[in-house]
């Protein structure tokens, strides 16, 4: 069963390359639902691999399939190769599952595009690029798919070109990850040159020979990667424009690829990490921090979009802040739930962007429940299971992350309470301005604002991964209550890739029923909040301070400070530096050698009688010379 791994990253890449030569003649939809089935049946041979592998005992469970050597150069040998063991096969698991429910929806939401099989074929590359990322079983081959996810994010973020927002917003996204990427590959020669090798068995085998400095420059060095991926301080402004791709770009990028190619790194080197522990508590303080900012954004967005963006940068930051303190299954457990609700949020958001006629702001919206009640029910869900209200998927997972936090550094769980109230707030805000309230959009109407907007729940193809999620929203968190030992599944299963580096708690089934307790009066208090503040109106504005709606102006200073003046810079550079300097000393040697030259000439006369001068005139110097030594 395990030798059918291959087909995994193979079958969306397959997808890939047939939409490449027949997209456009396959056309719209069967472009849509080639793209669709490519993923789904990668999803299909997962579980038949993931079964296999779970009928392994506990301490075999990974096998490598190596399918050629890619390079050998001297001592380096890199083999193009997967790595099938529990992390990587939960990880294919929710790729190619919401991948797939993603797919699905996008076949309704993009049928009046023009570029229709384009946007798919971007998609598949996206997908198969990511699983390449989890299944590598060497650093080189994660940094082709780390690198792949970038390009595709790329295509994708900037798919509506011909819109000045979304290029921008593209090459945005592309510049702030090369930051991240520079680091990363630095971090790749200094681990070939530590140990040898870029393999990660050989890697973290050898990890005993290394000094701890260089194990923190080199788990700094790929933390600093992962922020430029994942969005974290001081490299997560691109996330908030990257909304300027199509909606189910956003779902995929946010719950299934890219962002949580951070995490999975950091998950994957815990061995580093563990013997560097100040660079993994690097890890957790930059995550802790990064998870309240993007709540305290997200309170006064008005983009349902934007509003989501900042939540993920949040929610990354507490999987981080896990992954810091070597709470690596927790963070693994909050990535695999939030790709379900984080994914249901935002086609919840397409449904509504597409009833609404392309307006994305919630302030023109209001009371949209009863005429689109599948998206309500299941955005509602979404909303209820991030902001951690119990028994949802939410209240578990974060829980999760909290309990840990709290056996590390009780100044860690604040942070990470006062961001759980602030998540089910702001979540809360969004879904009361959206589907509750006034019809604001029916108001927009009279004044002829909201032409063409018939707000109804979309066909089959977009609902049914609404609901699909909303479900999984709900009940994902069975996959790991930590209520009794029996019942935490996804513990047991990552143990043999965490092993004994794992953060130790000796919390009792009491304390654990504590802090559960705790969970959820916080979840509770952040509803209630939002209720308390939303029910009723949508202009709060002492609960929207401008500070929060520019986003504590850190975008608007990296912009002042760092790209206008560069740009400043440049231009001094190229009027002076380059003009008067660089082209001044080419020009002025041109010069030089033109006027010599033009004084050489007056030399070749073109007459026998000068040159015949020129020689006795030589030979008379010559000859004095020669006397004037002799004598």
């Amino acid at each position: 069963m395990l030798r059918v791994a291959f087909l995994v990253p193979l079958l969306p890449l397959a997808g890939f390359v047939t939409l490449v030569f027949s997209g456009r003649r396959l056309g719209n939809p069967l472009a849509g639902w080639l793209a669709t089935l490519t993923v789904a049946g990668s999803f299909v041979v997962t579980v038949v691999v993931f079964i296999g592998l779970f009928q392994l005992p506990a301490t075999g469970r990974s096998y490598t399939q190596t399918w050629f050597t890619w390079i050998s150069a001297g001592h380096l040998h890199v083999d193009m190769g997967l790595l099938v063991d529990p992390l990587s096969m939960t990880m294919a698991a929710f790729v190619t599952g919401v991948g797939a429910l993603i797919h699905l929806y996008s076949i309704g939401y993009m049928e009046h595009d023009e570029d229709f099989p384009k946007f798919f074929l971007y998609m598949n590359l996206f997908v198969a690029a990511m699983l390449l990322l989890v299944l590598a079983d060497n650093f080189l081959l994660l940094f082709l798919g780390w690198e792949g996810v970038g390009v595709c994010s790329y295509f994708l973020i900037g798919f509506w070109f011909e819109r000045d927002s979304a290029s921008s917003a593209a090459k945005k996204a592309m510049i702030f990850n090369r930051i991240g990427d520079s680091a990363f590959l630095v971090a790749l020669f200094l681990i070939y040159e530590r140990t040898g090798s870029l393999e990660y068995h050989a890697v973290f085998a050898r990890l005993g020979s290394v000094g701890e400095p260089s194990l923190v420059a080199i788990g700094l060095l790929l933390f600093a990667g992962a922020v430029g991926k994942s969005a974290q301080i001081p490299l997560y402004p691109w996330l908030a424009d990257a909304m300027e791709g199509p909606t189910p770009v956003s779902a995929l990028i946010h719950a299934a690829t890219m962002v949580t190619a951070g995490v999975y790194l950091m998950c994957r080197i815990n061995p580093i990490l563990y013997r560097a522990p100040d660079a993994a508590h690097v890890v957790a303080i930059v995550g802790a921090a990064t998870a309240l900012l993007g709540a305290t954004i997200a309170c006064a967005q008005n983009d349902i979009k934007k509003i989501l963006a900042y939540s993920t940068i949040s929610q990354l930051g507490y999987m981080f802040l896990a992954a810091g303190i070597g709470a690596y299954d927790a963070a693994i457990f909050l990535m695999l739930t939030h790709a379900f609700y984080k994914a249901l949020l935002f086609l919840g958001a397409g449904s509504v962007i597409h009833a609404m006629n392309d307006d994305q702001d919630v302030k023109s919206m209001g009371a949209l429940a009863r005429l689109m009640p599948i998206t309500a029910v299941t955005f509602l869900i979404g909303w209820l299971s991030i902001g951690g209200v119990p028994v949802l998927s939410g209240f578990w997972s974060k829980g999760d992350v909290l309990l840990n936090g709290y056996a590390f550094s009780p100044a860690l769980w604040v942070v990470g309470a006062l961001t759980a109230v602030l998540t089910a707030y702001y979540l809360g805000r969004a879904y009361l301005l959206v589907f509750r309230g006034q019809q604001r959009w029916v108001e927009g109407r009279e004044t002829g604002d909201a032409a063409g907007r018939n707000p109804h729940d979309p066909s089959w193809v977009m609902s049914l991964p609404l609901v699909v999620l909303g479900a999984l929203s709900a009940l994902g968190g069975l996959i790991n209550l930590p209520i009794h030992p029996d019942l935490d599944f996804l513990d047991r299963w990552l143990s043999p890739v965490f092993a004994s580096r794992l953060l130790q708690h000796h919390w009792g089934i009491g304390g654990v029923w504590t802090f559960a307790l705790v969970d959820a009066v916080l979840a509770v208090l952040g509803v209630g909040l939002a209720v308390a503040v939303w029910g009723r109106t949508s202009e709060r504005p002492a609960f929207e301070p401008v500070f929060l709606r520019r986003a504590w102006y850190i975008d608007w200073a990296y912009d002042r400070f760092i790209a206008r003046t560069s740009s400043e810079v440049a231009v001094e550079t190229s009027s002076v530096v380059e003009a008067k300097g660089i082209d001044g000393a080419v020009n002025g040697f041109a010069w030089l050698v033109r006027a010599t030259g033009r004084q050489l000439r007056k030399v070749q006369t073109g007459y026998v009688r000068n040159y015949a001068l020129g020689l006795t005139a030589g030979l008379v110097l010559v000859l004095a010379y020669v006397l004037t030594r002799a004598s």
